[in-house]
């Protein structure tokens, strides 16, 4: 058994009921009937759970321009072979690949998460989202106009979108989006807003995505720090 089919046979809680569970179909549902859990929900979200969510809002994402090429499916691959390696990879393009070919109620499916995921996953999750539309080198107009959305949806707050978005869209103020604060902030509120995010986006906040999920989060993490430091020098602050 590879290892995402170790986390779909691990548990899905939530998200094997209502919309999702319903597009991840039979897929998923053989897996959680080896390990004899079907029907048994969990408020908290698995590393399943996550996985299998991510996986259908990538399908969402790639479906915002109205098709889907062999490439865009690709650099998905390459993404999750970045991050997961190639067992994980394989496993999640195959499932990949039958979700696409179904309807995606977006809107059901981020309310069934904005009432089941804990909030730092959420945030972690448009991170993902925004990594996969920009594996290929360019994040596309529709998508970035998606990825939004689904945060919205999802009830993640606009100043932390628009921090995410800034990790990955850089202007010429994107250190300050990323720390959530006006170009005109004083020194000490630098300072204080980089504690603060650190402390938001802490890899830690999401460890019961497990260990392979938690390491991916510290990218966004080290962000943080990068613009701390871009501020920092083009402060000269000590």
């Amino acid at each position: 058994m590879g290892k995402f089919t170790k986390w779909i046979a691990g548990g899905l809680g939530w998200a094997f009921f209502g919309p999702i569970g319903g597009i991840i179909g039979f897929v998923a549902a053989s897996f959680i009937e080896k390990e004899g859990e079907k029907g048994q929900q969990r408020s908290t979200t698995t590393t399943g759970g996550f996985a299998v969510t991510l996986l259908v809002l990538t399908a969402s994402v790639m479906k915002a321009d109205g098709k889907i090429l062999k490439s865009e499916l690709d650099y998905v691959k390459r993404y999750f072979l970045q991050a997961f390696g190639e067992e994980a990879a394989t496993e999640a393009i195959r499932m990949l690949r039958d979700i696409v070919k179904q309807e995606i109620p977006l809107n059901q499916v981020c309310e069934q998460i904005k009432a089941n995921m804990d909030y730092a996953s959420r945030t972690q999750m448009l991170h993902f989202l925004y990594g996969i539309a920009n594996a290929d080198g360019e994040i596309a107009a529709s998508e970035q106009k998606l990825i939004d959305e689904i945060g919205y949806r999802t009830g993640v707050s606009a100043k932390d979108i628009a921090s995410v978005r800034s990790m990955f869209i850089k202007n010429l103020n994107w250190a300050y989006d990323v720390l959530e604060i006006p170009e005109n902030a004083t020194n000490e509120d630098v300072k204080k807003a980089y504690r603060k995010m650190a402390v938001k986006y802490h890899p830690d906040k999401v460890s019961h995505l497990g260990d392979d999920f938690q390491e991916k989060a510290k990218e966004k993490f080290q962000k943080v720090g990068e613009a701390y430091e871009n501020i920092k020098k083009e402060r000269n602050i000590n």
